[in-house]
């Protein structure tokens, strides 16, 4: 075991766009696990673009303050424990930060069981799945026949969730940036249509992909994209929110949709947004289906894996500009 704990430490708050400039490699004395605790070692980091929202201020969590360690969700393995139920060799999902060893109390801690390949439990049996699954089943409850659009359609919950969509029954249309990664979604996951929302003829593009309007929304971005989708929804649509990655880095956007509220009214749609720790205690509900379906090969699972601690600040960076394609993480060890 190493005498010293390397560190990603956030060194200022960002007033604009993110870069790898805010953040410094440090190295701390080991941590030392007390009664009730367990010391983690880091597997995986979960890369996520509600990491730049936490430095901006409290969310559903506290915010992440300048000299601090970053603040991230990781894949880990118990190398001390001095608490039951969990034990040395055993897996967690743990709130450790960027860094290669944790302290952390046990409460609160499952064991998670070995698959192979063990990232999966940061992906589609993670955070990412489990938002998937709860956001789009239980919030958008799409019905067989229903056309339904997601935004960041290849990043990590939006890749899942359209499939899932596809398992329902449902016409799927994915938003994403660029040919390839629409390319990616129809060729790869399923999709029946994709749209580049950098195209000059998004709008067009829209309509054309849902000719019948759009019945569930899974809006992982807001901004434009949201108003663009708001305004092609039909009669009784559902909308749910899951995030707002373009409002996250830089400055926010000048308006926000307009002529909402008459909107909403005639049309009767629900708008709502979620988060994955409203459903966290009913995780066992989504793993057997999810696994079934990796199984049967009807949901296929893209992992972007980034090597080495160090290069986490770069990792998030790219990942708010859309560089990543699937579950975005950093391989610690």
């Amino acid at each position: 075991m190493p005498n010293t704990n390397r560190q990603v430490l956030l060194l200022e708050t960002p007033a604009g766009k993110l870069g790898t400039e805010h953040f410094r490699l440090a190295e701390a004395p080991m941590p030392s696990p007390a009664e009730g605790e367990v010391l983690l070692r880091v597997r995986c980091l979960s890369l996520d673009a509600a990491s730049r929202a936490w430095m901006q201020g409290a969310t559903y969590r506290s915010a992440v303050e300048a000299g601090s360690v970053m603040a991230g969700l990781a894949l880990a393995e118990v190398a001390e424990s001095r608490a039951p139920g969990l034990a040395s060799g055993d897996l967690v999902l743990a709130e450790t930060g960027w860094q290669e060893w944790a302290a952390v109390p046990a409460a609160g801690l499952r064991r998670l069981p070995r698959v192979e390949p063990i990232t999966h439990l940061l992906s589609v049996y993670g955070v990412a799945g489990l938002t998937a699954y709860f956001g789009l089943l239980e919030v958008g409850r799409p019905k067989a026949g229903d056309t339904v659009v997601v935004s960041a359609a290849a990043g990590s919950v939006g890749s899942l969730a359209g499939q899932i969509a596809k398992i329902q029954g449902a016409t799927v249309v994915g938003i994403a940036g660029g040919a390839a990664k629409c390319r990616l979604l129809t060729e790869e996951l399923g999709f029946d249509a994709a749209v580049d929302y950098k195209a000059a003829d998004f709008h067009a593009a829209l309509k054309a992909a849902a000719p019948k309007g759009i019945d569930v929304y899974f809006d992982n971005v807001g901004g434009d994209v949201f108003e663009a989708c708001l305004f092609r929804m039909n009669l009784h649509g559902r909308i749910a929110c899951c995030g707002a990655v373009s409002q996250y880095d830089g400055r926010p956007p000048a308006h926000g949709p307009r002529g909402v509220p008459g909107l909403i009214v005639t049309r009767r749609l629900r708008l709502q947004g979620f988060i994955v720790h409203d459903y966290l205690e009913r995780s066992d509900e989504a793993i057997a289906p999810l696994q079934r379906w990796v199984a049967e090969g009807r949901l296929r699972v893209r992992e972007d894996i980034v090597e080495g601690l160090e290069q986490a600040p770069a990792g998030l960076v790219g990942l708010l500009a859309g560089a990543n394609v699937g579950k975005r993480m950093v391989r610690v060890s």
